[in-house]
């Protein structure tokens, strides 16, 4: 299971979440987030990260030539996509995709199949927001032939990730806010305390 912690805004909280052990951080250039950070700040930061952690760029319902310019100017790894983009228009993006869906009650997931060479982000759903609330959606709703696919966001934190561990098994979790102090900056306590748990549950999954 592989780590991506969303909502990076400064060099500070993007080093640490590396050296604790990261897979992928991700910018949100949704400026209406209160975790939005400028494409030319997000630049510098990825030049001190190592090649080897993931950088991920969170757009909702941009432009496509937007989202590709961006991504080849600051060097982004991977786009995830949190609006209502269609299927056509994520076909177009020239890097990796992720495909965030808001995940409620009544959610149709054979919408998910029509995502083609996508990976999917299961998120909860809220009406004021895209994403970064911290709120659980009911688990138990995923398909079972989805739960070693997806990224599992929303509500994600120390206290529950044993549990994921044990019954959903994702192909990752991304977390934000369970990790924050305030929106957009980390705790390192928290930080630290999540990576001491998740990594010593990684290393008992990958041993057995």
């Amino acid at each position: 299971m592989k780590v991506k912690v969303c909502g990076i805004t400064n060099f500070e909280d993007a080093l640490l979440c590396e050296a604790c052990g990261a897979d992928a951080v991700g910018f949100i250039f949704y400026n209406k987030s209160k975790r939005y950070i400028k494409p030319e700040t997000t630049r510098e930061i990825i030049k001190s990260l190592s090649p080897f952690t993931m950088k991920v760029g969170v757009f909702v319902d941009e432009n496509v030539e937007n989202i590709n310019r961006i991504a080849s100017e600051i060097k982004l790894n991977a786009i995830q996509l949190s609006g209502n983009e269609s299927p056509e228009n994520s076909s177009k993006i020239i890097l990796p995709v992720i495909k965030g869906f808001r995940i409620k009650e009544d959610f149709d997931f054979s919408i998910i199949d029509r995502y083609k060479n996508t990976a999917y982000l299961l998120d909860a759903f809220s009406s004021e927001e895209f994403g970064g609330t911290g709120k659980k959606f009911t688990w138990d709703l995923i398909p079972a032939y989805l739960k070693n696919k997806i990224i599992l966001a929303g509500g994600v934190s120390v206290d529950n990730i044993e549990n994921i561990f044990r019954k959903i098994q994702p192909a990752a979790v991304d977390l934000s806010s369970s990790l924050e102090k305030a929106p957009g900056i980390k705790d390192k306590e928290k930080v630290v305390n999540f990576f001491e748990k998740f990594n010593l549950l990684r290393l008992k999954e990958t041993s057995c």
